[in-house]
C-alpha cells in the first residue's frame, strides 16, 4: 500500500518586541482609565499578545502586526508628549492611518502619505475658552493645510466630517494673527419644500434658523459676549448668499456652506465676489441637495469647470473622516452602499 506523503504546514513566524515606557509618562496615560486604550489596542491586533508589567510592554505575534503595534506605541508617545492626551477615538485613527502606510506583509506603502498620526493629531488650529480645534483625521490635515496653501478651496464631503468647523476655526484664526480684517459667512436660504416668503416674521428672523450654525460655530471659537460687538462693527458679517451680488469682497476671510444648494448662476456669481487679499472656503455635500428638480447642484457643476485651475483646491472627505458619533459614518456608508444598489445618483440633481 502506498501512503500518501503528509503535506507539512510551514510554521508560521512569530516576532517579539519589548519597549518601555518613559517614566514621565503614567501608565494610565498610555493604557487609558481601566485600559481602556489597551483594549482597543487588542481588539485592532487579535493576532498578538500584549503583555504589561510596570511600565515594561511586551508583544508577540506575526511579524507585520507586532510591527505595527511598536510603531503604534511610539507614535502614541510623541503625542502624550505634546501635553494631549489620547482617547480610544485617536487610538482607532491612528490605527487606521498606520495601516494605510503599509502594505499587508508590513512593508511601507508606496503611495503612503508622508505624515504620521502624531504630526495629525497634534496640530492645533486654535484654542479658546479651553478647548483645542485640530484636525483628527489625515483627510483634514490635508484639508487645513490646503487652505492654507490655497486661495479657494473646496470641502467637499458628507455629514460630520468638520468641513465647515475647520474652515471657520481657520478664518477665527486668519483673523485673529491679522491676516485679515473680517470674516464673512454665508449660506442659501434655501431647504426642501421651503421658501422664505412663505415663513412668519421678519426678514432677520425668516433667515435666522438658515444662519444658526454658523452662529453655534461661532460661539465655540469666540468669546461669545464678543460676538455681537464683532457683527455690529462689520469684523464678522452672516448672510444668506443673496446678499453677496454685486460686491467684492477684500480683505475678507468667505465661508460659503451647504454649498451643494447653490444653482450654477448663484456659484459663479459667489465665486467672482473674490477680492484683493481674500480666501474663499467653499463647503458641502452633493449627496444632501434640496434644490428643486431640474436645477442642478452648483457644487457639482464647479468641480467639472474648476477643477485642476491654478491656486484652486479640491479636498475631499469620506465617512472615513466624519468625526461625530462612530454611527454617523456607518449610517453614511450605508446610504452609499443603497444607492450603489439601487443606481440613484444624487449628484444629478
Amino acid at each position: 500500500m502506498t501512503q500518501t506523503p503528509t503535506r507539512q504546514t510551514p510554521a508560521r513566524s512569530t516576532a517579539h518586541a519589548h519597549f518601555a515606557v518613559p517614566a514621565n509618562h503614567p501608565m494610565v496615560t498610555v493604557l487609558g482609565s481601566r485600559d481602556s486604550l489597551l483594549r482597543v489596542i487588542e481588539t485592532a491586533f487579535p493576532s498578538t499578545d500584549i503583555h504589561v508589567r510596570g511600565n515594561e510592554v511586551s508583544v508577540t505575534g506575526e511579524p507585520a502586526a507586532v510591527a505595527l503595534v511598536q510603531r503604534l506605541f511610539d507614535q502614541m508617545m510623541l503625542v502624550l508628549r505634546t501635553g494631549q492626551p489620547m482617547t480610544e477615538d485617536a487610538v482607532e485613527r491612528s490605527i487606521a492611518m498606520l495601516r494605510s502606510s503599509e502594505n499587508g506583509d508590513g512593508t511601507p506603502n508606496g503611495d503612503a502619505p508622508a505624515e504620521t498620526p502624531a504630526e495629525v493629531l497634534t496640530q492645533n488650529i486654535l484654542s479658546s475658552r479651553g478647548r483645542t480645534i485640530r484636525p483628527k483625521t489625515l483627510n483634514q490635515k490635508r484639508y487645513v493645510d490646503a487652505i492654507d496653501q490655497h486661495t479657494v478651496v473646496f470641502g467637499i464631503g458628507p455629514a460630520g466630517t468638520g468641513k465647515t468647523y475647520l474652515a471657520m476655526a481657520k478664518a477665527v484664526q486668519a483673523l485673529q494673527s491679522k491676516q485679515v480684517s473680517r470674516i464673512i459667512l454665508t449660506r442659501p436660504a434655501v431647504e426642501a419644500g421651503e421658501r422664505l416668503g412663505f415663513l412668519p416674521g421678519t426678514l432677520f428672523e425668516k433667515i435666522d434658523p438658515y444662519l444658526r450654525p454658523l452662529y453655534d460655530a461661532l460661539h465655540d471659537m469666540l468669546d461669545p459676549a464678543s460676538i455681537p460687538r464683532l457683527m455690529a462693527a462689520g469684523t464678522i458679517e452672516v448672510a444668506p448668499l443673496a446678499y453677496m451680488r454685486g460686491r467684492s469682497l477684500n480683505d475678507a476671510f468667505i465661508i460659503l456652506d451647504e454649498a451643494q444648494n447653490t444653482s450654477a448662476e448663484q456659484m459663479k456669481m459667489f465665486l467672482t465676489r473674490l477680492g484683493f487679499g481674500s480666501k474663499i472656503v467653499v463647503t458641502g455635500d452633493v449627496t444632501q441637495v434640496d434644490l428643486p428638480n431640474g436645477i442642478r447642484s452648483g457644487l457639482r457643476q464647479v468641480q467639472d469647470i474648476l477643477e485642476g485651475v491654478e491656486d484652486i483646491h479640491f479636498s475631499r472627505l469620506t465617512s472615513a473622516d466624519v468625526v461625530r458619533h462612530k454611527l454617523v459614518a456607518r449610517i453614511v456608508d450605508a446610504y452609499e452602499q443603497f444607492d450603489e444598489r439601487t443606481g440613484r445618483d444624487h449628484n444629478q440633481r
